[in-house]
């Protein structure tokens, strides 16, 4: 009898990818709140010293021990590129303008990730999941358009959130080899650790703006740290090991929407029936790419009695 396979670690990895989406969609009413009180740079070491921290931690009680050296290009390089550049751009961009624009050209990211995962990783380009990947940029589109302030925005911050989005595609890209070689909990931290080191120019700044901050920008600075990068780019990597980097970077096209959700909720800022609209059509992307053509039900086999003689045995005799 032919065995089903077990939808379980299909059904895992989608349950961590939905956790990144939902931590990272999280990260953008934090950001907001901390962002008042600390500069981007200072922002960026304090969330990842929070994350590398409580990495570490898990990684002795684990007793991960440390990647093997086929692993670490892809370690430094995302760590460099995502956990350290991006970080400090994005919050500097997000300075620059306002937070429709930023989520717009940061949604960037998910096209570039898709078309270096096919050119250096092999990844394809299903037509579902660029068809997926079509309607929820316009849905990024449409959000990133109602959300947009009228003090327009400098071309500044929009270039500072288009290497922001470069820098993410970079990062993913990078760090998927990696995770063949090491397991979803060591890239992470060790790309975390590669970060907070890109970062420690800034500690200056750090120690001086934590003096000064409120209680409340310093609790949301270390929730960052803890939830939306430890927790959150743990789970990441985790789907990522266990799928396409395009299709993954898809996924990530529900944040927009979760982001509305969010500040709903968080803030009372009440969504426009163009930003719902906008958020809808990016979740309805996220599902177009992450479905799979059915495929048509195989033939059921015929058990075979003791005894009675298999196709084929006629040619092996």
């Amino acid at each position: 009898m032919r065995t089903v396979p077990s939808r379980r670690p299909e059904l895992l990895a989608a349950g961590a990818a939905t956790v990144t989406v939902v931590l990272w969609a999280s990260a953008f009413v934090s950001i907001r709140s901390a962002g008042e009180a600390y500069s981007p740079g200072a922002l960026a070491l304090g969330r990842l010293l929070s994350g590398a921290l409580a990495l570490g931690v898990l990684c002795l009680l684990r007793r991960e021990g440390l990647p093997p050296r086929s692993a670490w290009r892809g370690i430094a390089v995302s760590g460099l590129l995502w956990f350290g550049f991006y970080m400090v751009v994005l919050n500097w961009g997000e300075q620059q303008v306002d937070a429709g624009t930023a989520a717009l050209v940061v949604n960037v990211g998910p096209i570039l990730i898709a078309l270096l995962g096919a050119r250096l990783l092999g990844d394809a380009l299903p037509p579902r999941l660029l068809a997926g990947m079509g309607v929820s940029f316009a849905g990024a589109v449409t959000v990133g358009l109602s959300m947009s302030g009228e003090g327009g925005s400098s071309l500044f911050g929009v270039v500072l959130c288009l290497l922001a989005a470069v820098a993410y595609a970079g990062g993913v890209v990078a760090q998927k080899p990696a995770l063949a070689h090491a397991s979803a909990l060591q890239v992470t931290t060790f790309g975390c650790l590669v970060g907070a080191v890109l970062c420690l120019p800034f500690a200056g700044q750090l120690v001086h703006e934590a003096g000064g901050a409120p209680v409340s920008a310093t609790l949301n600075m270390v929730y960052l740290g803890v939830f939306p990068t430890a927790l959150a780019f743990t789970t990441w990597a985790y789907a990522l090991a266990r799928t396409t980097a395009g299709r993954m970077g898809a996924t990530t096209y529900a944040v927009p929407a979760l982001v509305v959700l969010m500040s709903w909720l968080a803030l009372g800022e009440v969504p426009g029936l163009l930003t719902l609209a906008g958020g809808a059509l990016c979740l309805a992307g996220v599902a177009v790419s992450r479905s799979r053509r059915r495929r048509a039900a195989a033939p059921a086999e015929r058990t075979v009695s003791a005894g009675e003689p298999r196709p084929g045995d006629a040619e092996r005799v």
